[in-house]
């Protein structure tokens, strides 16, 4: 474990969210310079940190940790932010995959 990709890897999903770092911070229940330091990799989190964090930012903890996922051939960004939609949610993205694709034909 890298704790300066670890910090990169957060980082990098805070900003795809579009989330403030300190908006990160109140709902993971740290300071915001922690969440800082963390981002920086100049600190390590607690499980209970690396769980809210996995929870918030729709990525699993072991993408967090090393950067890929168990079971995953590949690391894809987009299964792992469905793993996190419950089924009524999945229905809708089916829907919105299905008219993209079907746009990027025409």
């Amino acid at each position: 474990m890298n704790n300066i990709e670890i910090g990169q890897r957060i980082r990098n999903q805070r900003k795809l969210l579009g989330l403030t770092r300190e908006e990160l911070a109140e709902r993971i229940e740290v300071s915001p310079k922690f969440c800082y330091d963390i981002e920086l990799g100049a600190k390590g989190m607690s499980v209970d940190t690396l769980c809210k964090l996995s929870k918030e930012l729709m990525l699993s903890t072991d993408y967090i940790l090393f950067g890929k996922s168990v079971g995953d051939i590949s690391d894809n960004e987009i299964t792992s932010l469905i793993s996190f939609c419950d089924k009524e949610k999945i229905q809708y993205l089916k829907n919105i995959i299905r008219n993209f694709i079907g746009a990027c034909k025409n």
